[in-house]
């Protein structure tokens, strides 16, 4: 957990390697995958700007590297080279990208939100000679997408049979072919 939603806003997030999952929990403890987040980007400065508490978590979705700036310090080069209308306008696209996962979430077949999902995390992750590893468990991929766990695991079987994915022994999945799962899980609508 790189940031935790409800908590203060102390500190900005700067991304030098790996990937993050932004969420937004409910009161029941449910999750709801918002964005996809990895090397370069910023996180939490929203909750900076505005003295707010956050409002999501950020959660790692494999090893990162990070550089913490404390809130003073943020601010402050922020006004020294008037940076605030950039930082709008960069707020205004992720809250553009949030609307589109949320109607995703609401309308699309799992498959699809689970395609789409996967195809968010690698652009974030780091690969490996061509394949992606995606370090969450099928439970928390149903938490993210809003779907059961037999759902994704359901949407998961063609695509392992055709190879264009394997499940790792601690339950990630290893991605070799993003392409296909996404022309196929369009042909699911």
């Amino acid at each position: 957990m790189l940031l935790r939603q409800g908590d203060p806003a102390t500190h900005v997030i700067l991304m030098d390697s790996g990937s993050t999952l932004v969420t937004l929990a409910g009161g029941n403890g449910e999750r709801t995958l918002l964005a996809v987040r990895g090397a370069g980007e910023l996180l939490g400065e929203l909750a900076v700007l505005d003295s707010q508490p956050r409002t999501a978590s950020v959660i790692a979705a494999e090893t990162c590297h990070v550089h913490i700036i404390p809130a003073p310090d943020f601010l402050a080069f922020v006004d020294e080279h008037t940076l605030l209308a950039p930082l709008l306008r960069h707020a205004i696209a992720r809250v553009r990208e949030a609307e589109a996962v949320r109607l995703e979430m609401a309308t699309a077949p799992v498959a699809v939100r689970l395609a789409s999902a996967l195809g968010r995390l690698l652009q974030a992750a780091s690969g490996e000679g061509g394949d992606y590893i995606v370090r969450l468990t099928q439970l928390e991929l149903s938490q993210l997408i809003g779907a059961s766990r037999n759902a994704v695991g359901a949407a998961l079987k063609p695509w392992r049979e055709r190879e264009w994915l394997a499940t790792e022994a601690t339950g990630g999945l290893i991605i070799h072919d993003i392409q296909s799962i996404r022309s196929h899980a369009s042909t699911q609508e």
